[in-house]
């Protein structure tokens, strides 16, 4: 079943509110543009007065329609990516420019209006704690030296999201650079292949890319 399906059992007062919560949760699956923890975290934030959503059947319902009017947008900017990929074929260009699809790579939140930041606040604060949670790499997976390495952007990464949330929702230009740079540490750390300090270090850039994002819905101070 598909994502309308879903959003339409949600309405249906009808259901037990056990199912229209499950219904949400599936919706979520279908769509969840900042991944599907952080997407939650997002709308539990944003459907104040209440974040209750398994409990709270109005709260359920402006998750969904924040969730649905993020889904438009999304739709829209897909076919209109679509419609002028149709154009630039017929006058010969066969390969979109990078540009074009920046958009569909990468975590963001669409809209017609700028994110929420207790929104974002709350979808990085989720990715956090369990980043914190997540395993430093196994010692048989590195040596001594890269293992310190490691140890050092994994420590900056948290000293970034710890900046972010500490504001909170705002991240100096000093951090951000610290940020990137960490990133790129991260990044050429990456092995070739399907390697299991790669499911580590994959999850850690899963989590910065969360995070760089958020920082830069806002100004820097």
């Amino acid at each position: 079943m598909g994502f309308r399906t879903y959003a339409r059992r949600v309405r249906d007062e009808r259901l037990p509110l056990a199912r229209r919560y499950a219904a949400l949760r599936r919706a979520v699956g279908h769509y969840c543009p900042l991944g599907f923890h952080a997407t939650w975290a997002y709308l539990a934030a944003t459907a104040c007065p209440s974040a209750d959503l398994r409990t709270d059947p109005a709260a359920m319902l402006r998750a969904l329609d924040t969730l649905e009017a993020s889904r438009e947008v999304r739709l829209a900017e897909v076919r209109a990516l679509a419609d002028r990929r149709s154009m630039e074929k017929a006058a010969g260009r066969r390969t979109p420019r990078p540009v074009d699809t920046a958009f569909l790579r990468g975590l963001s939140w669409p809209g017609d209006t700028a994110p929420s930041r207790p929104g974002l606040i709350a979808a990085v604060a989720n990715r956090h704690a369990a980043f914190q949670r997540f395993p430093f790499p196994d010692r048989t997976l590195c040596d001594d030296t890269q293992a310190q390495q490691l140890a050092g952007l994994r420590a900056c990464l948290d000293a970034c999201a710890r900046s972010y949330l500490r504001d909170p929702g705002r991240m100096d230009r000093a951090t951000r650079q610290v940020l990137a740079g960490t990133v790129d540490g991260i990044q050429r750390r990456l092995r070739p292949g399907n390697t299991p300090l790669n499911t580590h270090l994959l999850e850690w850039l899963c989590f910065a890319a969360l995070l760089t994002y958020a920082a830069k819905t806002s100004p820097a101070p």
